[in-house]
């Protein structure tokens, strides 16, 4: 379960960083609004479950994450 946590955290980097690169047109990068798409299949169901709730935000969409990420560890650490 290490592993898997460990994995999931550097595709949450990975797709932190992807959407900051596409927000603020870091290294040439036009800024694209379809920056953030790498996050959702990462914060699966919770930004669908915050969407119905009436929390659909870009707040929601960074943050759903890591709410699979805490589960992770909790199943790591358990």
């Amino acid at each position: 379960m290490k592993w898997v946590f460990i994995i999931f955290m550097a595709l949450y980097a990975a797709a932190l960083f992807l959407l900051a690169v596409g927000t603020f047109g870091w290294f040439g990068q036009e800024q694209d609004p379809l920056s953030g798409v790498f996050l959702m299949p990462l914060g699966l169901p919770w930004n669908i479950l915050a969407d119905r709730m009436g929390l659909a935000g870009p707040g929601a969409v960074i943050l759903a994450p890591a709410i699979n990420a805490s589960i992770l560890y909790w199943l790591w650490k358990r």
